[in-house]
């Protein structure tokens, strides 16, 4: 068979004289060169995998820290050695719980004298303020619906204000917390932000001009508690009154950048100063979005301010190894200077620009600023970008029609009309190979979470993130892959007007028609967060206009080639999700209870993040000869991280220090006394130690080391039956109801009976015939760390209608099958004084005899010691030793008294 390219030339030869010597060479359309060889499928995994990695990089990059040596030429810049010096004096008093030593009088009475100091070496132009605020209150609030009061006493707040030039009309106020949980220095949550806002008031206070607003800095000593001290302020404090907006600084990590996670609500001004500010953004919508669905299981003062201050602000935190969270490991050794340095620079920028700008002192009266939220995103952390919620809303509509409408044109008009019933047909097959890709990869990857656990190989990944990619991404791909290659061969048109190009670019079309049949529900639905799916739409709209431009369109390589290109910034966008979703939430799994298979989680986000990176490279496949090599190898990987998780210690989830990255087993157990009365009216005590489990795997690391026979699961206790919840030392909502606990009996705790605080009935009055009035006494005598909790169960026909905590009754919580309300109470200093609290109980006399003999309620007085080693006795000793090294322990101990009144 003659070659065609052969026939072309001899044709030409003949029509002049010179063009013997001239070849012509062929026009890409003229050929058959449409499909590639199978080996360039690997190229578009090479593609991903290199996006990924630089995306990673500009993730992670920090700028270089400033020292003490650069101050004559950077004198009014954030130098970060100084906050580092800080930062370790912080460090070294250890874990600062709330009512400890450490906290209370250490890590308070070290940032006072810098205050001081601060206060002492201000330019004299400024003017610092400082207050040392000791509070007491209580508020209601709720988590995962259960509503609680938290109550606290004595907590301490240490104040500075720095007054600006119109100091009547509006503050700025900065917020960190420098208590920890127990057992963690907590060097990263949240000393280093102290240490931050201690450089930052350093460098304002010497400037030689005032801000044109005051500046309010709020250091507070209970945050872990959960957000007490921060109440103290806004209810309680005469600065208060001054904040028109907040910065609140936080971390969930111990590296990495600050993320902006939460700004308003509304008050979109301030995320525009945010992007005139800022030169190192990082912040999403996304991230809020999740945050304020509950996923999260974390909090943080944001929530007092916006509910009880009424005050909008902004929220950041570092979330980069996560495992070292509330551990430990949170220790200036696994912190760096250039993590303090790129967050001191970025909120000393944004303090400066809201301390000097209109909306500050219009915030509280002009209602026109308070209105309209925010759509925002850092591109890499290259530049930001944002909108308003309602521009962002044409915003997508109109790039979801555009990106069908103008390919679709642009492909009419190369077949003219004798294809376009071809085109709208492969542009179905596309959205089909899309929608039929991820309904298939989702199965698939539930599937083999499913089997995972199963297996006992749950969170394999934990510790080495690599194997997800081989676990759940490779078959992602594959299925991808193999869900196009069918519809291909079910739907190709040998009689289609379309070349095998025009074919793929249609189905590109139906990719595109996936896109828009998501973002639009989502834009009606007002979630913001999909501007993710509409900037790689964007993209994809972007290539089709470059096409056109440049008339590439009967150029199949150049076509391609443009298209790949428009790739690379599609897949550094994506990738960056994948990596932003799993830095945070791989850890949080390992606080996240054993009641859901985090393999399910994990599975899910990839499948959602594979299908951002590869919608609009997988419906190349068709261009390619064959898929075999692109599968086989695909395969090989799977298999290889299958074997990697399941056979061998790389899948063993969990590491010690000894590698440099620690990434810990959880563990909160309880040494508890019960005391309560029995049905015959007898005093019965029971001791034993309660068990948390935390993660997935807990539960067999706490049967290996409370021995199987010996743990019993907490709701099936003996004294499930014949206690109020159980008998169990209940502090946390979300530990106690969400979580499953072991139990097994043991010795008595040695307690300290003086140091307990005490409860105790001091009047009882009949205020009327359905009313009757208890008061109690509260003690707090002695400077030890230790939280109790108040849960009283009102019996049938009896109610709880009014108190002296506050002035509203929150409703009750449900465990165990019984109802109660739940009162938590923390102390900061101690207090000789003792606090008398009282509780209104209206019952029905029908139900109930009017004598004061009948009992109205049950109350469980809890208290647990967060601080106690040095009582803790030989045998909870030897269990805490029983927990291997990658194991990291809370241990406490805690009594629980049930009396009924």
């Amino acid at each position: 068979m003659p070659d065609r390219n052969t026939n072309l030339r001899s044709k030409v030869k003949g029509k002049g004289e010179d063009s013997s010597h001239r070849i012509i060479p062929p026009r890409e359309d003229e050929t058959n060169l449409h499909q590639l060889e199978a080996q360039h499928g690997i190229l578009g995994i090479v593609l991903l995998l290199f996006c990924g990695t630089v995306s990673s990089y500009l993730c992670t990059h920090l700028p270089e820290a400033l020292t003490t040596a650069d101050l004559t030429r950077h004198p009014t810049a954030f130098i970060a050695e100084r906050a580092w010096d800080n930062l370790q004096i912080l460090n070294d008093f250890g874990p600062k719980p709330t009512g400890s030593q450490a906290n209370e009088l250490g890590a308070a009475e070290y940032i006072r004298r810098e205050l001081e100091k601060i206060k002492a070496t201000a330019h004299a132009a400024q003017l610092v303020e400082t207050s040392h605020q000791t509070i007491s209150g209580a508020y209601p609030i709720a988590f995962l619906g259960n509503p609680l009061t938290s109550v606290y006493r004595n907590a301490q707040n240490l104040v500075v204000r720095l007054a600006g030039q119109e100091n009547n009309h509006g503050a700025l106020m900065l917020n960190c917390h420098y208590d920890t949980v127990a057992s963690s220095p907590g060097a990263s949550d949240d000393g280093g932000s102290c240490a931050v806002m201690l450089e930052i008031l350093r460098v304002l206070s010497r400037a030689p001009e005032r801000n044109r607003h005051a500046i309010v800095f709020l250091f507070n000593g209970a945050e872990e508690t959960p957000l007490q001290a921060a109440h103290g302020f806004v209810s309680h404090h005469r600065w208060a009154q001054e904040v028109r907006a907040f910065l609140n600084l936080e971390s969930a990590g111990s590296g990495g950048k600050e993320q902006l996670f939460q700004a308003g609500p509304q008050h979109p001004w301030l995320v525009e100063a945010y992007g005139r500010a800022v030169r190192h953004p990082a912040a999403q919508t996304v991230s809020e979005e999740i945050f304020q669905s509950g996923l999260i299981p974390s909090d943080t003062d944001f929530r007092i301010f916006r509910d009880f201050g009424n005050v909008p602000g902004m929220d950041f935190a570092h979330t980069i190894n996560g495992y070292r969270y509330h551990t430990r490991y949170d220790t200036i050794d696994y912190l760096t200077l250039p993590v303090l340095q790129r967050t001191g620079d970025n909120i000393l920028a944004l303090t400066r620009e809201l301390a000097n700008c209109d909306e500050l002192n219009r915030a509280a009266s002009d209602a026109n600023l308070a209105e309209g939220y925010s759509v925002f995103f850092d591109v890499l952390g290259l530049f930001f970008v944002h909108y308003s919620a309602s521009a962002g809303r044409i915003l997508n509509v109109t790039i979801a029609v555009l990106s069908l409408v103008l390919p679709l044109m642009e492909l009419s008009r190369a077949v003219r009309r004798v294809g376009e019933r071809n085109i709208i047909q492969q542009t179905l097959v596309g959205l089909l190979g899309t929608v039929s890709g991820t309904a298939a990869s989702l199965v698939v990857v539930l599937t083999i979470a499913n089997r995972l656990d199963a297996a006992g190989r749950a969170m394999s990944w934990f510790s080495t993130p690599y194997l997800i990619l081989g676990l759940y991404g490779c078959p992602v791909i594959l299925v991808h892959c193999f869900a196009h290659r069918l519809c291909n061969h079910w739907f190709s048109d040998k009689k289609s007007a379309l070349n095998l190009t025009q074919t793929v670019r249609s189905r590109l079309v139906g990719v595109n028609l996936f896109w828009t049949l998501l973002i639009i529900p989502l834009t009606l639905a007002n979630i913001r967060s999909a501007y993710i799916f509409v900037v790689i739409q964007l993209l994809s709209l972007l290539s089709t206009i470059f096409t056109s431009v440049l008339g590439y369109q009967q150029r199949p390589r150049r076509w391609l080639a443009l298209h790949l290109a428009f790739q690379i910034p599609t897949l550094l966008w994506a990738t960056k999700f994948y990596h932003l979703l799993l830095k945070l939430f791989i850890p949080i799994t390992g606080r996240m209870g054993a009641g859901i298979n985090p393999e399910y989680l994990i599975g899910l986000l990839v499948a959602c993040g594979g299908l951002l990176c590869i919608s609009y490279l997988v419906p190349l496949v068709g261009l390619l000869k064959q898929t075999s090599e692109l599968t086989a190898r695909l395969t090989v990987f799977a298999l290889i991280a299958f074997l990697l998780a399941c056979c061998t210690q790389v899948g063993f989830p969990y590491r010690d220090e000894s590698n440099a990255e620690p990434s810990v087993q959880r563990h909160y157990v309880t040494h508890t006394l019960q005391v309560a009365p029995s049905s015959v009216g007898n005093v019965v005590q029971n001791s034993g130690f309660l068990f948390r489990e935390m993660d997935r795997n807990a539960a067999r690391v706490i049967r290996g080391v409370a021995k199987p026979s010996e743990a019993v699961a907490m709701r099936q206790m003996e004294t499930c039956r014949t206690m109020l919840f159980c008998g169990v030392p209940f502090y946390s909502i979300w530990h106690q109801i969400r979580f499953d606990n072991y139990w097994i009996d043991g010795p008595a705790p040695a307690l300290e009976k003086d140091t307990l605080p005490t409860f105790e009935l001091v009047a009882m009055k009949q205020q009327s015939a359905t009313t009757r009035r208890y008061s109690f006494s509260i003690t707090h005598r002695y400077q030890t760390c230790v939280q109790s909790a108040l849960i009283i169960a009102p019996k049938p026909g009896a109610e709880l209608v009014a108190w002296s905590l506050m002035e509203t009754v929150p409703g009750t919580i449900e465990f165990n099958g019984q109802q109660a309300h739940f009162v938590l109470i923390t102390y900061g200093l101690a207090d000789d004084a003792p606090w008398t609290v009282t509780f209104d109980f209206a019952y029905d006399p029908k139900t109930l005899p009017q004598t004061t003999d009948e009992k109205l309620f049950d109350v469980s007085w809890v208290n647990t010691y967060w601080e106690y080693a040095n009582k803790y006795t030989d045998d909870f000793r030897k269990l805490i030793e029983q927990f291997p090294d990658w194991a990291h322990v809370i241990p406490s101990v805690a009594v629980v008294n049930i009396t009924a009144y």
